[in-house]
């Protein structure tokens, strides 16, 4: 058996846990990342239609982690967000919310392909001198007081701290015994992208229908499709799955029921993905040398696109809290870590939730009253700039 000594091991080199990896070396820790599939420096250089929503307070993260400047294709700014209720098949309310960016100064975020994040990710790792990386591998940890044994094959890796960044799942937390709570949605999420005859402007729509949210998210354009955007197309599990599997011409006029001629005539582009949606949260954050991020400690609803934004967030505070830490694993880091983040995290799951229950409804007097809440809110210029700054992360 080969044996070495480390800081930190990261189990699941997502978004998340690759940010992580990153963001740790870069402070001079020495880091191991374990994950179960390849992570070659470059992947399928194919559109495949997925975008995530990156909040502007989330931007440094990734340029401290030397992410943003390896990206290989453009974000896209997100300038404006036109909030709109209404019925299929039918125009939106006129009562809407409407955010402009000039009144914060600044783009609220940006829309990033999933595989340009992918692939400046892979790259770094492959670059970053104080990342042990094994992948494919699988790791088998134990833990006890004083720091942790990862096995990886013929190799075993002493460190002081695990961080579970495996997903809803957690394998690592369910050995430590965290109990998790899940809030069942009965939706799913059909996603893909479009290209459109009208320029989007930067503008993102969230779009309420009894079904679910319909959002609309501008993308950067290509050569040979100038007008672009991702589409999250929320509905019940049910008509969901029919809509994955949808002829192409009959799909469209589903999205055209639903978007109208707001982008003039579409066509989808790449191909598309499907998600079925419910929130979850673990009671608690940490055990006995390890803790944990991103996905393996919550979940939220899609409807406002924070779901990685709350994972980034969470490595942000990880690395504050283990800054100058003698002993990264030691339980008051930790704890101040799960006091940090999941008081913020659950109060998003909560408003997260609530949005989704209150929109997807048909009822007839619960949606004149969110028609008119929309409207009051896009008077108070106070109340929306305070909107506008929690979805940039600020």
């Amino acid at each position: 058996m080969l044996r070495q000594d480390l800081d930190i091991a990261i189990i699941g080199a997502g978004p998340v846990g690759g940010t992580l990896a990153l963001a740790l070396a870069a402070r001079g820790r020495r880091v191991l990342l374990v994950d179960r599939a390849d992570l070659p420096p470059m992947e399928d250089p194919a559109f495949d239609g997925r975008g995530y929503a990156i909040a502007a307070g989330c931007q440094a993260l990734f340029a401290t982690a030397g992410i943003w400047d390896a990206l290989p294709f453009a974000p896209c700014p997100i300038l404006d967000i036109d909030v709109t209720d209404g019925r299929v098949g039918r125009r939106p309310s006129a009562l809407k919310l409407h955010f402009d960016h000039k009144a914060v100064g600044d783009a609220f975020g940006w829309i990033i392909e999933a595989r340009s994040i992918r692939v400046a990710i892979n790259k770094r790792l492959h670059e970053a001198g104080n990342v042990t990386l094994r992948a494919p591998a699988t790791a088998r940890v134990v833990r006890d007081g004083q720091g942790a044994d990862v096995h990886v094959g013929d190799e075993i890796f002493r460190v002081k701290l695990v961080v579970a960044a495996e997903g809803r799942k957690s394998p690592l937390r369910q050995q430590a015994g965290i109990r998790v709570t899940k809030l069942p949605y009965n939706q799913s999420a059909v996603i893909f992208a479009l290209a459109h005859e009208k320029p989007h402007n930067g503008v993102a729509l969230e779009h309420f229908l009894p079904g679910g949210p319909f959002a609309v998210l501008p993308m950067t354009g290509t050569t040979d499709h100038p007008n672009l955007s991702a589409v999250v197309f929320t509905e019940r599990d049910a008509l969901a799955q029919r809509l994955y599997v949808m002829e192409d011409a009959a799909f469209m006029r589903e999205i055209a029921a639903r978007l109208g001629t707001r982008l003039g005539a579409f066509t989808q582009i790449g191909r598309r993905w499907m998600h079925r949606l419910e929130a979850m949260y673990a009671h608690r954050y940490y055990a006995e040398r390890l803790v944990l991020v991103g996905d393996s400690a919550h979940g939220v609803h899609p409807i406002a696109g924070q779901g990685l934004n709350l994972g980034l967030q969470d490595v942000a505070a990880l690395v504050d809290c283990l800054e100058g830490a003698a002993d990264p694993g030691a339980q008051p880091v930790l704890a101040r870590y799960q006091a940090t983040r999941r008081p913020v995290n659950m109060a998003m799951l909560l408003g997260m939730d609530a949005l989704d229950r209150l929109f997807s409804t048909n009822f007839a007097p619960l949606r004149l009253a969110r028609d008119l809440g929309l409207a009051a809110v896009n008077r108070m210029p106070g109340l929306k700039r305070r909107f506008m700054l929690t979805a940039m992360g600020r």
